[in-house]
């Protein structure tokens, strides 16, 4: 439950905290939704019980709802959409190098000072880039002029309807979200895996787990850069690349699970990895193309709202209930099949997007 709620709260909140980001300005958003990150993660460190810790972790959720998604649009605001993709790649990157370094740090403090400890210096320490980055960062002046002119007139229910209208988005945002439930997965189980198969005390596991997902960030980068470079004619061929990916995320991981311990099934789980994530920055960056540009933000947060509630939330429980009842390999063996159908939607997904694209262009001009 703790670890859960925090995808869970994600999903629910990203999409009302965004479409307020879009009305009343990105950077207050990221500044505001960054302090209440802050606050709840030093929470943590102070809860007595079990009810106090969950409380404290859903108000970790609800910041992260905002500053995520928002931080995106400020990014796709400023870059050029021929980069997008290496750009909104590298952000989700950041996210996970963040991730294995909290880990190894949160375990060398807490070994030191107490399971509190980290909660509290994390959160303490990260107010002082909530006070920097209103100073150092402005709105972009292309973003502030349409959400005064665009964004302030948007009826929710017109801003529901505009981010889903277009096929293509509808299918990005859905296998993105297969995509995610995969890596989930892998996240939360391969300590655990790596320990039962290969005989690892717990704490070399986290860290053998911790490098191998690395892989995901490195991909993110990479994928974004090929797809962007090969999409710089037709931005059509990006969705294509991230039905590749998705593809021979497949491909690799179900035989590299399968395989027995030993360095070709490493050597193809830190291959199948790396390619896993190669999506991410497609994903953002696609939706951005043939969404109104007042409502990027809003459009984004639904990229996560269903990341996280078909794929980051499920996944690690999924996993969970099928190893209970045929083993944790096997079931790791089985989880990558959601990439074979995340393929066939961004397949499905760029049949649609040139039409897309076309359509949003027409909306803009009336």
């Amino acid at each position: 439950m703790l670890v859960s709620v925090v995808p869970l709260i994600v999903g629910i909140a990203a999409w009302p905290v965004a479409l307020l980001a879009d009305r009343w300005g990105r950077v207050k958003t990221i500044t505001a939704m960054a302090a209440i990150w802050c606050v709840a993660t030093a929470l943590c460190g102070l809860a007595q019980n079990h009810s106090q810790m969950l409380m404290a972790r859903a108000a970790v959720g609800l910041g992260e709802a905002g500053y995520g998604a928002v931080g995106a649009a400020m990014l796709s605001s400023v870059f050029p959409a021929a980069r997008l993709s290496a750009v909104l790649g590298a952000f989700q990157s950041a996210a996970v190098l963040g991730t294995v370094l909290g880990v190894v740090a949160g375990g060398v403090i807490g070994a030191r000072h107490g399971w509190q400890a980290p909660f509290l210096w994390v959160g303490g320490a990260s107010l002082l880039l909530v006070l920097l980055y209103p100073l150092l960062v402005r709105e972009p002046p292309r973003a502030a002029v349409l959400a005064a002119t665009a964004g302030s007139r948007v009826a929710l229910w017109a801003a529901m309807k505009e981010v889903t209208m277009a096929r293509s988005a509808r299918f990005t945002y859905v296998a993105g979200g297969l995509q995610m439930l995969v890596l989930a997965a892998i996240g939360a189980w391969m300590p655990s895996f790596l320990a039962r198969e290969y005989g690892l005390a717990a704490d070399v596991a986290g860290v053998r787990a911790g490098l191998l997902f690395l892989m995901v960030g490195v991909g993110m980068i990479a994928g974004g850069v090929l797809a962007d470079r090969a999409g710089r004619e037709r931005g059509r061929t990006r969705l294509h690349f991230a039905g590749v990916y998705t593809l021979a995320s497949f491909a690799v991981l179900t035989p590299a699970f399968a395989l027995p311990a030993g360095p070709l099934q490493m050597g193809l789980l830190f291959v199948g990895t790396m390619i896993a994530g190669g999506h991410a920055g497609v994903v953002l960056s696609a939706v951005i193309d043939v969404t109104h540009p007042a409502l990027r933000a809003t459009a984004i947060a639904t990229v996560a709202m269903v990341s996280n509630l078909i794929g980051l939330a499920p996944g690690p429980y999924v996993v969970g209930v099928l190893s209970d009842s045929i083993g944790l390999k096997s079931a790791l063996t089985v989880v990558p099949v959601a990439g074979l159908f995340a393929s066939a939607c961004f397949l499905l997904a760029a049949r649609n997007y040139e039409r897309d694209v076309a359509a949003k262009e027409a909306r803009l001009e009336r």
